[in-house]
């Protein structure tokens, strides 16, 4: 069953109906992968209908629905028909409870860092920012050499400071190895870690990198 996203309106599979449901459940209780992944596929509705509450979030939609999909794989994963719980109840709420997580562990990071944090001054006594030296715009020769040099500490900082994982994540972020950056959601699905994970790890790294700019 194919599923995707067609001029902003998410077309998912209808859900299933409670004789076929109870009899995912049972036979994903009993260890049956293929049930497991059609009570996913035939959920994803809800992950669209819990993330639109969060619309007005500064999160990008389509990172809504891929945190609400942890939050919904977490819910049909632990759900326990002898509960007695509806199973769309059940994982509404574990969605709904993914997405908080994330909006508040983002809120908490976004309090700490950050890439517009001034590190330093160029060579006309202006402030520049982690960010700029991330960035790579149109400049003039001189601003091309003075940002090179900048680049450099900052990719020796990069190697010294921090952990594999973290170097990785950044890098990849911001292609720092000359390739085309990438999504927190790319990251995640070549790492085989939730996004919000990669998001607290990339934020880790630029804390790091920031406050060594600082000394």
């Amino acid at each position: 069953m194919s599923f995707g996203y067609i001029q902003g309106s998410n077309l998912f599979p209808e859900p299933l109906s409670s004789e076929e449901e109870k009899q995912c459940l049972e036979q994903m209780a009993n260890g049956n992968e293929e049930a497991r992944n059609l009570l996913i596929e035939r959920n994803l509705r809800l992950v669209a209908h819990v993330a639109k509450k969060y619309a007005s979030s500064n999160v990008d939609q389509d990172d809504l629905i891929s945190i609400g999909t942890i939050g919904l794989i977490k819910g049909i994963n632990s759900f326990k028909m002898e509960k007695g719980s509806k199973l769309s109840t059940y994982v509404s709420r574990c969605i709904d409870n993914e997405i908080l997580m994330h909006l508040r562990a983002t809120k908490k990071l976004n309090s700490e860092v950050y890439l517009n944090e001034p590190i330093g001054k160029d060579k006309d006594d202006n402030v520049v920012t982690l960010q700029e030296v991330l960035e790579t715009n149109e400049r003039t020769i001189e601003d091309e050499v003075d940002l090179k040099m900048k680049i450099k500490l900052l990719y020796n900082k990069i190697k010294e400071i921090l952990k594999d994982r973290e170097r990785t994540i950044i890098e990849l972020r911001f292609g720092l190895g000359g390739q085309k950056p990438k999504t927190q959601h790319e990251i995640a699905e070549m790492m085989g870690i939730s996004r919000s994970y990669v998001s607290r790890i990339e934020t880790k790294a630029i804390n790091k990198l920031s406050k060594e700019f600082k000394e």
